[in-house]
């Protein structure tokens, strides 16, 4: 089976909320505002944050948009966009996930949004191209999920058929995407949740 992998808050630590509360305490104070404060900030991955994750806008240029955009500091928004990849932390249920579907002799892929910086600095700190035959940055391609150009270019660039890919993500909106498209996908929540959805697919061992 290939299987197609989500970077963030599936593989890697990404829960705003938190972050936001932990980098911001002065504006954040608990997860309950950081959820507030993440949609401003994010935009779901829209807008200003969606053109860096497709990397159509470099960091400054984000940085200068959201702080015209919020009225927020400078300063205290690049702080933040600054800080993301060490919130970007290897999720150690799924790192054991990746390896066991290997040991099962799955093919390992990746389908990201993110910004091409942050790609580096996974590149840089995780052995990706030991788990992962191969693997989609939106910043690298120009696209970003869920639009259906970046998932026809990873049907190319892995070459599959929908049918033949299983898409784990943590966004509702990307797995209903590919499953539109013909992919076979389920919404991760957490490690533990996925092994057990795996195994009742006969991809792992009981």
């Amino acid at each position: 089976m290939k299987i197609v992998f989500d970077f963030g808050g599936v593989v890697f630590r990404w829960h705003p909320p938190s972050f936001l509360a932990r980098v911001w305490p002065h504006r954040v104070p608990d997860e309950t505002v950081g959820a507030e404060v993440a949609r401003e900030l994010f935009q779901n991955y829209t807008g200003d944050w969606g053109a860096f994750d497709q990397g159509l806008a470099d960091a400054a240029t984000t940085a200068d948009r959201i702080t015209a955009r919020t009225g927020w500091p400078r300063d205290e928004v690049v702080a933040v966009m600054e800080a993301v990849p060490q919130e970007l932390q290897l999720i150690q249920g799924t790192a054991q996930l990746i390896q066991d579907l290997k040991q099962a002799g799955h093919t390992l892929y990746f389908l990201s949004n993110m910004p091409e910086p942050y790609a580096d600095h996974l590149e840089t700190h995780h052995p990706l191209s030991d788990w992962f035959v191969s693997g989609i940055f939106s910043g690298r391609v120009k696209q970003s999920k869920p639009h259906p150009p970046i998932f026809d270019l990873a049907l190319s660039q892995f070459g599959a058929k929908p049918q033949d890919l299983l898409f784990l993500d943590d966004h509702p909106a990307n797995i209903e995407a590919a499953t539109a498209l013909g992919w076979q996908a389920w919404l991760y929540t957490t490690p533990e949740a996925a092994r057990v959805e795996l195994v009742r697919r006969g991809l792992l061992p009981r």
